[in-house]
Formats: C-alpha cells, sequence, structure tokens
C-alpha cells in the first residue's frame, strides 16, 4: 500500500478527538473514552488568586447570587487547567434560604443561619412553593455559562442531598457535631420524614430548573451521610436521593458523592445515580472490584496531596489511581472531596497534566 494511501486508511479509522464535554458525558454512560475526564470538586474558589482578587470587591453571597459573577468564578478554573467541566460555583444552603432560612457567613467562620430548624412548628414554617422565583439567579447564570462554554466543556448543576441540609437547618449553620437532624429522625421519625419530603420537593424543582437551563450532569452532594450508622442511611438520606433522581426522569446523568458511607454500597447504587464519587478514604481499587460496570466511578486523590506536597508526589500519586482504574469504563478522575484553600496551583497543574496525558 502506497504511503500516502496508508495515513490515509489509519487516518479514517483513527480515534475522534473528543471534546472535554463529550468526554465526560460519555464517561458518565460508561462508553468509551480516549482518556479519563477530569474536574475537582472545589475547582472553582479560594485556591485561585484570581478568585481572591474578586472577593475583595464582592462578598460570596454577592459572587453566589450576581449571575455574571457566579458564572466568571465558576469559568476561572477552566480557563487556568482546561478542564472537562466546569461546576456551577453556589452554595448547597441556596434551597434553605428559597424555603425561608437564610445563610450568612460569621466573621469568625462558619455559616450562620437565621434561625435552627426544632420541630414541626419550624417545619411547617418553610415553604416549597417559590424555589424556582427565589433561585433565578441560578438560571440566569447557568444560561450564560452554556452559552460561553458552548460544546467544548461540560456544565454541571449541584445541590446537596435532603439529609446533609437537615443537618445544617437544625443546628443552624455550621456546628462541631451534627447531632440535631440525627436525634429527630431517631425519635420523631415523622417530623423528620416532613422535613425530608419538603427538601426533596426543593430540591427537585431546583435540578429541574438547572437542567432546563442546560446543565450536562447534576451532582448531589450527600457530605454527612457517614453520619448516619448504615443501617438508618436508607431511611435517613438514600431513599430521598432516589426519590429525586426518579423524578428527574433521567434526563440527565446524576453523580451522588455521599462521604464516608462506604459500607453502602447497594442503597447507593439504588439511589439510580449513573456515577458515585468515592471519598479519599475508601480504596479505588476496591470500588471497581465491588460496584457493577454499569455504574461510572469518580474520585479519589486525597486532597491533601495538592496542599501539602510536591508537583511530583502528585502526579505519582494521579498516576496510581489512573493505572488502577485503566480500562475501566466509566470513570472519571477527581478529588476524594473538595480543593482545600491552601491547594498549590502547580499541585493541580500536575494533576492536570497527569491526567491528560494517561495513554
Amino acid at each position: 500500500m502506497p504511503m500516502t494511501v496508508a495515513v490515509a486508511h489509519a487516518a479514517r479509522f483513527a480515534a475522534p478527538v473528543l471534546t472535554g464535554r463529550q468526554r465526560f458525558l460519555n464517561a458518565c454512560a460508561c462508553q468509551p473514552v480516549d482518556r479519563p475526564p477530569v474536574w475537582l470538586m472545589r475547582q472553582a474558589g479560594r485556591a485561585l488568586p484570581e478568585y481572591r482578587k474578586l472577593k475583595e470587591k464582592h462578598s460570596f453571597l454577592e459572587l453566589v447570587q450576581t449571575p455574571e459573577l457566579a458564572a466568571e468564578v465558576t469559568l476561572q478554573p477552566v480557563r487556568r487547567f482546561d478542564f472537562d467541566a466546569a461546576i456551577l460555583f453556589s452554595d448547597i444552603l441556596v434551597i434553605p434560604e428559597a424555603m425561608g432560612q437564610s445563610y450568612r457567613f460569621r466573621d469568625t467562620g462558619g455559616i450562620a443561619m437565621d434561625f435552627a430548624v426544632r420541630g414541626m412548628a419550624d417545619i411547617e414554617k418553610l415553604s416549597t412553593a417559590q424555589v424556582r422565583e427565589k433561585l433565578s439567579y441560578v438560571d440566569k447564570a447557568l444560561r450564560i455559562l452554556r452559552k460561553e462554554q458552548g460544546d467544548r466543556t461540560a456544565l454541571l448543576g449541584f445541590a446537596g442531598s435532603p439529609w446533609t441540609l437537615a443537618t445544617f437547618m437544625m443546628e443552624g449553620g455550621s456546628a462541631e457535631k451534627y447531632t440535631r437532624a440525627l436525634n429527630l429522625f431517631r425519635k420523631e421519625p415523622k417530623s423528620f420524614f416532613s422535613l425530608a419530603e419538603k427538601l426533596t420537593t426543593a430540591i427537585t424543582a431546583y435540578l429541574e430548573m438547572q437542567i432546563e437551563a442546560g446543565v450536562d450532569a447534576i451532582q448531589i452532594f450527600d457530605s454527612h451521610g457517614g453520619l448516619l450508622a448504615p443501617a438508618e442511611f436508607q431511611e435517613a438520606s438514600g431513599r430521598w436521593m432516589r426519590e429525586i433522581i426518579s423524578r428527574l426522569g433521567g434526563n440527565v446523568p446524576v453523580i451522588v458523592f455521599s462521604l464516608g458511607t462506604h459500607g453502602n454500597w447497594d442503597d447507593l447504587i439504588a439511589t439510580g445515580a449513573s456515577v458515585l464519587g468515592i471519598d479519599w478514604r475508601f480504596p479505588l481499587a476496591d470500588a471497581r472490584r465491588l460496584l457493577p460496570a454499569k455504574v461510572g466511578l469518580q474520585g479519589n486523590l486525597a486532597p491533601a496531596f495538592l496542599s501539602d506536597d510536591t508537583p511530583e508526589k502528585v502526579a505519582a500519586e494521579t498516576s496510581r489511581l489512573l493505572e488502577a482504574m485503566r480500562e475501566r469504563k466509566g470513570y472519571i478522575f477527581n478529588l476524594g472531596h473538595g480543593v482545600p484553600p491552601d491547594a498549590k496551583l502547580e499541585n493541580i497543574g500536575a494533576l492536570v497534566e497527569t491526567v491528560k496525558n494517561f495513554k
């Protein structure tokens, strides 16, 4: 075969070059990819100097609630590191706020809510009627992002799980220990279920709005799932996430990230999630062995590598995880939790380059 014909023949059958968006969506569907897609939880925000510059002029809530600013913060890490996906810059507590329980940041750190939900009287005051209207700024930010990103980068929306939101709402914000929601679930389950049902309705409406605005996928953060005993997880958290995902009707892939719930694989699979996020405390290779091939996996570099180690160490650990997942369809590279605020930019860069060069 003449050389020119051979080259043309090879080019004809070469694997197509995927955009970040298509690479991410293929992985969510457990379809072939040229390499694993990569994005990082909390990739937008505190670790970036361009974000800190914006924070000199605007409060966190101003950044969240101003569509143009939220879009800008969302895009900052994509511009710098060319991630395959951008996740909306926002906060899980926008849901309680839309239901009538506002939040703010304490001067000493952490979150304070205007009141704490203590029982049925407070639960009855919470309203799901105007979630879309009150969170219309999110809709506007997502539409800006969808237009800006086009087909190049996947766009992720998100929400907190009903259980995780309940823990914040009942403590009245950040707390050293989150015990009140657990006590309500154990001692007054009917009251807890009433709160969970309201949150499920509000979260579903919010995520439906995000899907209509153009997100490619949704992530549900069950950040406090690990506070529950394994026997409690299904009734307190799993069933409500399953209800939300069912109501969304499969219109986009859903990622469930449930921190510290390694013993609940059956319950997590039963949520109907397309992808399960694996936190950094559970071996990724074991998750691959235990979970069915039809479920995607996301994770799970320990966040401390980005703040405490060298680029060489980050690259080595990233390579180890990639090798552990080699040829496993449906794998998305991420951290096992969010980017720490003191993450070194050179370490994030080493992570991204290692994934992009993986063959």
